[in-house]
C-alpha cells in the first residue's frame, strides 16, 4: 500500500467501529456487572432514603417546642438506625435518635447531641426553632420510578453501589467482550524464562492483557505464536472463540513475518492495512468468519499508542458504550516543529500550571518514556510550527493507577 492510500486516524478508526456492533444483551446479577455497560437505564425500585431520616446523633422533637434559649422536654424514648420509635412524638417529648433512623411522626426537627445535656428522663436542648433541621426527607437521593442512569453509561463502583441502593438486584449490561491477545516472533520469550542471544521479552502482550481488564474486557491470552505459517494458523483459530482477537507484530512484509499472508489465505479481509500515523504504521484491522482482528504493532510505544487509539474504542464497540477517545487542549511549555506528513503522538508531560512538553525520548520501543508521560501530545497530519504557550490537542492517560 503506498503512502497515499494509507488511511488516517480517523478515517481507520470509523472504518472499523462500523465493522463492529455491541455484543447482544444479557441479565446478571449486580455482583456480576461492575465495568459493563448498561443495555437499558437504570430505574430506582424505590425511594431512597425511604422515610425521613435524622442526619445526626441527637433527639427529635417538635419544634414548635423549642424557645430562643434552652428548652428542657421530657425524654420518651429512642429511635435507633433499623429500629423506629413506635408512636407519634407530643407536645414537651423528645426522642432520643441515632443517624439513619427514621424520624418519628411529630417530630419535624433534630437537635444534635452537642446542643443537648440530659438528666435522668430530662434533656434539656439549646436550639432555635428550625423546622427540618437535620432530617433528611424520604426521596432526597431518588424516587422509586426515577431514571437513575441511562444506556450505554459504563458501571463504575459508585454506579454499582447506586443500583444496590435502587434495590435493583439485576441488571440488563451488554456482556464484557472476550479477547483474545496473541503476540507472535522467534525473537520473544516469556517474562522470568531463559533467552537466546536473539531474543528479547515479551512486553507488549501483558500490557494489553492489563488494559483490557481496565477497560472492561476479559483478556484472554494465547501466548507466543512462532514464525511458522502453521503456528500463527493455530493460534488465530483459537482466537475465534472470542469476540475480538488482538496480534501483536508480525505485521511487517519480511520473509519471517506470516500473519497478514495466513489471514488472507484463511479467507481474511482487510478493512484496512496500514494507518498514516507515528508511532503506529503497520496497525491493520479486519475480519475472518466474521471475527475482527486487530492487528498491532510489535514495537512497544507503538503497540501500547495503538491500543489507545483502536482497541479501548473497539471494546467499547463491543460493550456497548461510546466509543471516540476524548481529546481536550493544553497551551504548550516550549516550542514544537512542524509535522510531516503523518499524524503524530508524542508522549508528553504536564507541569503543574497544565502546560505540556513532549518528552526527549520518542523511540518507538522505549517504553520508560511512555511511563513517565502522562498525556499524548496530537499532532495533525502537516501541522505547522507552534510556539511555547500556544494550544495543542492531547490525550490524557487516565487509565493510570
Amino acid at each position: 500500500m503506498s503512502d497515499s492510500a494509507m488511511l488516517t486516524v480517523d478515517a481507520a478508526l470509523d472504518a472499523m467501529l462500523s465493522a463492529l456492533s455491541p455484543l447482544a444483551p444479557v441479565r446478571r446479577p449486580l455482583a456480576d456487572c461492575g465495568g459493563a455497560f448498561l443495555a437499558e437505564p437504570l430505574v430506582a425500585q424505590w425511594t431512597q432514603p425511604p422515610f425521613a431520616a435524622s442526619a445526626m446523633d441527637g433527639y427529635a422533637v417538635r419544634s414548635a417546642d423549642l424557645a430562643a434559649g434552652s428548652e428542657a422536654l421530657r425524654l420518651v424514648g429512642e429511635a435507633a438506625a433499623g429500629h423506629a420509635f413506635g408512636r407519634p412524638v407530643g407536645p414537651g417529648e423528645a426522642v432520643r435518635i441515632s443517624t439513619g433512623a427514621p424520624v418519628p411522626d411529630g417530630a419535624d426537627q433534630v437537635v444534635m447531641q452537642e446542643k443537648a445535656s440530659r438528666a435522668g428522663d430530662t434533656v434539656r436542648l439549646d436550639d432555635t426553632v428550625r423546622p427540618m433541621a437535620n432530617i433528611r426527607p424520604a426521596g432526597t437521593d431518588f424516587s422509586r420510578g426515577d431514571r437513575l442512569i441511562e444506556a450505554e453509561r459504563r458501571l463504575s463502583p459508585e454506579a454499582v453501589a447506586l443500583a444496590a441502593a435502587a434495590r435493583v438486584a439485576t441488571l440488563h449490561i451488554h456482556p464484557r467482550p472476550r479477547v483474545a491477545i496473541l503476540a507472535t516472533g522467534d525473537e520473544l520469550v516469556e517474562p522470568g524464562a531463559p533467552a537466546g542471544p536473539s531474543q528479547i521479552v515479551n512486553s507488549v502482550a501483558p500490557g494489553l492483557v492489563e488494559l483490557v481488564r481496565i477497560w472492561g474486557g476479559e483478556p484472554v491470552y494465547l501466548g507466543i505464536a512462532q514464525d511458522r505459517p502453521e503456528a500463527v494458523r493455530d493460534a488465530l483459530r483459537r482466537g475465534r472463540d472470542c469476540d475480538l482477537t488482538v496480534t501483536v507484530g508480525g505485521a511487517s512484509v519480511g520473509g519471517h513475518d506470516h500473519l497478514r499472508a495466513v489471514f488472507q489465505a484463511d479467507g481474511g479481509h482487510f478493512v484496512f492495512e496500514r494507518i498514516a500515523a507515528r508511532p503506529g504504521k503497520p496497525t491493520w484491522f479486519g475480519t475472518i468468519a466474521e471475527h475482527p482482528v486487530l492487528g498491532l504493532p510489535g514495537n512497544p510505544v507503538s503497540a501500547l499508542v495503538m491500543a489507545r487509539l483502536f482497541l479501548r474504542p473497539a471494546l467499547a464497540r463491543l460493550g456497548g458504550g461510546a466509543a471516540a477517545a476524548v481529546f481536550v487542549e493544553a497551551p504548550l511549555a516550549v516550542t514544537l516543529e512542524a509535522n510531516d506528513w503523518r499524524e503524530s503522538y508524542l508522549r508528553a508531560t504536564r507541569d503543574e500550571a497544565g502546560r505540556v512538553a513532549p518528552l526527549p525520548n520518542q523511540d518507538s520501543s522505549a517504553l520508560s518514556a511512555l511511563v513517565q508521560a502522562d498525556c499524548l501530545i496530537r499532532r495533525p497530519a502537516g501541522a505547522p510550527a507552534l510556539a511555547a504557550g500556544e494550544r495543542v490537542e492531547i490525550l490524557v492517560l487516565s487509565d493510570r493507577a
